[in-house]
């Protein structure tokens, strides 16, 4: 692994204070939306190619729905992941084959490899299927996803009691974290975080210093960054990218107020 090892220590949660701020701010997110419509619509375009969008723990589709509308506007062939609520493992099947097939079919009926835009516990899964089938993958987009380190530094058992304590400590959970903390090879990886993130400690959201990886920090709740007008900016420049010349975010000029930091 690189000379990497899993983190046997369990990284400390956000504080309960931005926990308990998650439900208003991530409205607030929401609500700033139709405001901050010039900047979204500067976006560039892209070019017609399949993104897969995964949800969080206890999501569906209906939580990537004002996203995935507004990627479709901007040209993407947008598809949510058809599985009903991420209840975890259990849901993407026991080898993750329910959720292979459906990028599989996504694939096939494009003709051209798919990103894969993961939310929280999503973004698990998506740099797991950019491992299984690099070729099927275009890049991947991880939002407030604990992707480096123990998945108990989140606040996840405390919002979703014995259920979410049993998906952070399954054993097919930590396999994953033993086995896949480097990112996918050759494929590019970005992590969208938040420092203020109630739910996800960013410390173990952050992609490990790659030639393919970059990070994108927001100031977001966990919860409203599938509706966060920065978010969106951030996912539909990188979607745009040609698929040979990914290259990190560029934060330059303006894009330095609403992004704190990039890269590694």
């Amino acid at each position: 692994m690189n000379g990497h090892v899993f983190r046997e220590e369990v990284p400390k949660p956000p504080s309960l204070a931005l926990a308990a701020l998650e439900g208003g701010r991530a409205f607030s997110e929401l609500a700033s939306l139709p405001f901050l419509r010039p900047l979204l619509e500067s976006a560039r375009s892209g070019d017609g190619h399949p993104v897969l969008f995964l949800p969080g723990l206890g999501a569906g589709d209906r939580s990537t729905a004002p996203l995935r509308s507004y990627l479709a506007r901007r040209n993407y062939l947008v598809r949510g992941w058809g599985l009903g609520p991420n209840h975890g493992p259990g849901t993407v099947g026991p080898k993750m084959h329910l959720l292979e097939k459906r990028l599989n079919d996504l694939h096939g009926a494009a003709g051209r490899a798919v990103s894969v835009v993961g939310w929280s516990i999503g973004g698990i899964y998506a740099r797991e299927l950019a491992r299984r089938v690099p070729k099927v993958v275009r890049q991947v987009i991880t939002l407030g996803s604990p992707i480096h380190g123990d998945p108990r530094g989140t606040n996840l058992g405390r919002f979703l009691g014995k259920q979410g304590d049993e998906i952070l400590n399954s054993e097919e959970i930590k396999d994953y974290f033993r086995r896949h903390l480097v990112p996918p090879p050759g494929v590019p990886c970005t992590s969208i975080y938040s420092k203020t993130d109630g739910i996800v400690s960013w410390r173990i959201s952050k992609e490990m210093p790659n030639a393919n990886t970059d990070n994108i920090e927001v100031v977001s709740s966990h919860f409203g960054l599938g509706v966060h007008p920065a978010v969106w900016y951030a996912i539909a420049d990188r979607l745009s990218q040609s698929e040979d010349d990914w290259k990190p975010f560029k934060r330059h000029t303006w894009r330095r107020v609403i992004y704190p930091s990039a890269g590694h």
